[in-house]
């Protein structure tokens, strides 16, 4: 399925925010692209500011916009602030999920890492990104993975025991998802109630 593949600091600097992770451009170039970024802005309408934050999550997710769409529509049939039901929806994506246990250094190089192969649920190699993680799940590396530079450089780092929501076993390289994350412990810088908003148009 296809995936954005274009220039990732243009699309920082459009947000001003280091949505793929920290950015040298975007300390460089703190304003917009494009030859009109740095004179005056025109005040952005209702609807151009929710969209534009919708665009941000599905960037920040490595999302499409069907699969963000489908995630809206089964976070609005769920109880609950439907609007934080889409952000435990997406942290919940495997992809996400490997990334947020160390796994892989970015949610592009996890997406990778699912896709070929080396990721587990419960002792069962997944390769599917979107796979949603449950409470209870246990996510690991496959065996034969676990000498990966990628996976080993990336857990040295020491991500994995920043989330609450996970109890990660180094003997093992895997991580058991606790529970679902609260709004409060999502640490993305989303205003999710502009996405319902705009969705509810």
């Amino acid at each position: 399925m296809a995936r954005y593949r274009g220039p990732k600091a243009k699309i920082s600097r459009r947000f001003g925010e280091p949505i793929f992770g920290a950015s040298k451009a975007l300390q460089k170039k703190n304003y917009p692209p494009g030859m009109h970024g740095r004179g005056r802005r025109k005040k952005q309408s209702e609807y151009a500011i929710q969209l534009a934050e919708k665009q941000k999550a599905k960037y920040i997710y490595g999302v499409l916009e069907r699969q963000f769409a489908n995630l809206f529509e089964k976070a609005s049939r769920k109880g609950g602030v439907t609007g934080t039901v889409l952000l435990q929806l997406l942290e919940a994506r495997l992809d996400n999920v490997v990334y947020r246990l160390g796994i892989a250094p970015t949610r592009r190089a996890s997406r990778q890492l699912v896709l070929h192969k080396h990721i587990t649920i419960n002792g069962e190699i997944v390769n599917i990104p979107s796979y949603s993680v449950r409470a209870g799940d246990v996510v690991g590396v496959r065996e034969k993975s676990k000498s990966l530079e990628l996976i080993t450089e990336s857990l040295s780092v020491g991500r994995s025991k920043k989330y609450p929501w996970f109890d990660w076993d180094d003997t093992e390289m895997s991580g058991k998802m606790l529970n679902t994350p609260q709004r409060e412990e999502i640490p993305e810088n989303i205003n999710e109630q502009l996405i319902v908003e705009l969705y509810s148009k």
